[in-house]
């Protein structure tokens, strides 16, 4: 980065009164004020580290001046420049503005005073990052901490005249440090502040019923201009929910208000799906829905769903039944929601149906349910190579009300437990079954005999090669457990509903890119900072992620007992591994030096595609210090979306991608919905997608022209359009072509 002279040099003209920096107290006595130009005279350090000083003002002549920035807007940077201002919190949210514009967070500096005053006369703001905290030593883990300063000399200083007008007189763009992206921006600490500035006066047009977009440039009186600016990550949201807001009136009944929110949102986002199933006499019974990121969610996260049917709505007698998953950073995801007017056979079938037609006719690995029998019927309809398995905490909930006074006991509850999920093997859960059901005269439950014909659809013992994803561990399993029960009690209309579950999955994304802005901004914190093995972790996986995987080495290391068990195979080592403090239970580890291959009778890795305890002390063991290729879940890792929408980081798909007409449109429209997604909350982002179309349509068109329809193989800089026309939908994709 460019070397910067201090904020502090040379700010001052000669012939203006002392000026005293404001820790030090107001200075007393000396000169005093001292008029100032008309025009005003800004110095600008640019991204090369060279000063230039602007002129501004009424009587100068600015054309030509090229503000200058760094990884920023020259529109934003001219207006900095330009702007004048009346006080020290317009000046603050100016430059808020200006930062949240750029990616960074800013923070107050110094100001002084015209001497024998309390007039302040220059003030300083600059990025967060200024300075170094006492003691702290920058290095390449924590550089782009935000938390950490890296000695940023990015900064901006006021001056006030005679006549109370702030303007900027110095102005240092160079940032030595990663800017946040558009979409993490609204998360900046100083952006927040503005943030809320404005939500209370969105929330009261989106309740009035106007549409955001077009009351957003004149909001009401009290809000700022800059707020103006601000949550735009946020704003394709609001937009969509003023003009929901309008919908609810439209219609004079629940099915009507449903079908025109539907359709608006159908209109409003290109790969929004919803079916509805009509009965004998042409009436609407069934609803699904999904929106587009729903879809690429699915696409990458499509191993593990959890369908739940138990929740009803009490003023339309409906079902409102949800399909979730889980996310690289073990957070809950919405896949797509349905009302349903019974619970029929034919109306699951159709449900599942539908909801595979809309996610390309992918099937998942597993799908949890509820405990019910239409339902396992019709998934073994429409999901005849997927795991069914009866969600654990649905059984939980239904063994309160089956078995009365049992509940009370805790050897009772501990002993059903475990038969859940705590037992090692087949013969375990046996024993320990036999064993509840005598010991508490059980043996004419009907319940219990029911549960126990589908023990293999529940018992963890039973299904150590399925994967789960965790959905049935803490905290996971309560994050799954109830969460429309809000949703269903405070909503009185079916378009209400409709706004609170796509409500609800917003809420949801935002966590996820509050993890991924983490994952981005400094790797997880490793415990043991030389082990090269947490540190392969921590590179490849998500925070959350490498921190199940930590507890994991650590008990390994610091908590297991081994013993080797002699193999004829001289590549081969197997290992009997026990952990302390958890009885006398062995787990075996066969471990293939020569091609990579560890197995663990725990089974840990393909129920939740992490390398157990016992798996990673055989590693140790053998000073292997890196995670087998093979043994990293892509589903885990931050760049499981890169490896989704990129065919060309899996030979097999890249070949698919360029060899079938339809794989190629698949991958294209997906990567089409994620850009545009991405750019429509931000007008800058909007005007720079729209230039890259433009300018890829001239140059498709340049070589349609000129005959060029063999391409050799050699890859082209230029951007290129695809527009592909779907019956319903058009996509646009910004890629590359080769020629």
């Amino acid at each position: 980065m460019s070397q910067v002279e201090p904020a502090a040099a040379g700010a001052d003209r000669a012939g203006e009164g002392a000026v005293m920096p404001h820790d030090e107290g107001v200075g007393g006595g000396g000169g005093g004020d001292v008029a100032t130009t008309e025009a005003q005279v800004a110095v600008v350090v640019s991204t090369s580290g060279d000063e230039r000083r602007v002129e501004y003002g009424d009587d100068a002549d600015n054309e030509g001046e090229e503000a200058a920035t760094v990884q920023g807007s020259k529109e934003g940077t001219e207006e900095l420049l330009r702007k004048v201002l009346y006080s020290e919190e317009a000046a603050y949210k100016l430059y808020c503005d200006y930062g949240h514009r750029m990616g960074f967070s800013i923070r107050k500096g110094k100001q002084t005073y015209f001497t024998g005053t309390k007039r302040i006369r220059t003030k300083d703001y600059f990025c967060s990052k200024e300075g170094l905290k006492e003691g702290e030593k920058l290095t390449d883990a924590n550089f782009n901490d935000p938390h950490t300063r890296t000695n940023c000399r990015a900064m901006v200083r006021f001056r006030v005249n005679d006549h109370g007008e702030w303007k900027v007189i110095r102005l240092v763009s160079d940032h030595n440090h990663n800017l946040a992206r558009p979409e993490e921006r609204h998360l900046l600490r100083s952006a927040r502040s503005l943030i809320a500035g404005r939500s209370s006066s969105v929330d009261a047009m989106v309740y009035a019923g106007y549409q955001v977009h077009d009351g957003a440039p004149q909001l009401p009186a009290g809000s700022t201009s800059a707020a103006n600016n601000v949550e735009n990550s946020k704003q394709h949201l609001l937009l969509g929910y003023g003009t929901m807001a309008k919908m609810l009136a439209v219609g004079t009944g629940d099915l009507q208000s449903l079908v025109s929110y539907l359709k608006g949102r159908a209109n409003e986002d290109g790969m929004f799906y919803w079916d509805v199933q009509l009965d004998q006499s042409g009436r609407m019974t069934n609803f699904f829905w999904r929106d587009g990121r729903s879809r690429i969610d699915y696409d990458c996260f499509s191993d593990v769903v959890v369908f739940d049917s138990t929740y009803r709505l009490s003023k339309q007698n409906l079902i409102c039944a949800p399909f979730v998953g889980v996310n690289h950073h073990w957070q809950t995801t919405m896949y797509g929601c349905a009302l349903l007017a019974d619970e029929s056979m034919s109306a699951f079938v159709w449900l599942f149906k539908s909801f595979l037609e809309s996610m390309g006719n992918r099937h998942p690995q597993s799908i949890f349910t509820n405990l019910d029998q239409v339902v396992s019927k019709a998934i073994e309809d429409v999901f005849p190579d997927t795991c069914h398995r009866i969600a654990h905490w649905h059984i939980q909930k239904n063994a309160h009300s089956r078995l009365g006074a049992h509940n009370v006991s805790k050897v009772f509850n501990k002993m059903f437990t475990k038969c859940i999920q705590g037992c090692d093997s087949e013969t375990e859960f046996e024993e320990t079954w036999a064993q509840m059901i005598h010991e508490f005269k059980l043996q004419d439950n009907k319940w219990l005999k029911k549960l126990y014909k589908l023990k293999k659809k529940w018992c963890s013992a039973l299904n150590k090669c399925t994967f789960d994803g965790g959905v049935e561990y803490e905290p996971q399993c309560d994050s799954m457990n109830n969460i429309f029960n809000s949703v269903a009690d405070k909503s009185t209309s079916l378009s209400a509903i409709a706004v609170a579950v796509d409500k609800l999955s917003e809420d949801w994304r935002e966590k996820e890119l509050e993890e991924d802005t983490r994952c981005l901004q400094k790797p997880p914190a490793c415990i043991i900072k030389h082990s090269d093995i947490l540190n392969h972790a921590a590179k490849v996986y998500t925070h959350r992620i490498y921190k199940l995987f930590e507890t994991d080495f650590l008990d390994g290391c610091g908590a297991t007992k081994f013993k080797e068990l002699p193999c004829e195979d001289n590549n081969t080592h197997q290992f009997e591994m026990t952990m302390q403090g958890r009885g006398s239970r062995v787990c075996t580890v066969r471990l293939n030096m020569s091609t990579m291959e560890i197995s663990c009778s725990c089974s840990k890795f393909e129920t939740m595609g992490l390398l157990c305890s016992h798996a990673l002390k055989a590693l140790t063991i053998k000073n292997i210090c890196k995670i087998p290729e093979s043994y990293i879940l892509k589903r885990w890792t931050k760049d499981v979306k890169k490896w989704v929408f990129n065919p060309k980081q899996c030979e097999s798909s890249y070949q698919e991608c360029m060899n079938d007409d339809a794989a190629y449109c698949n991958y294209v429209m997906r990567y089409a919905y994620d850009l545009v997604t991405k750019s429509q909350g931000q007008e800058e982002l909007r005007k720079a997608l729209w230039e890259t179309l433009e300018n890829g349509e001239k140059e498709l068109e340049k070589y349609l022209g000129n005959g060029k329809h063999d391409v050799p193989n050699q890859r082209m800089d230029l951007p290129v359009v695809l527009f592909l026309w779907s019956e319903r939908h058009v996509f646009v994709a910004r890629g590359s072509i080769l020629k």
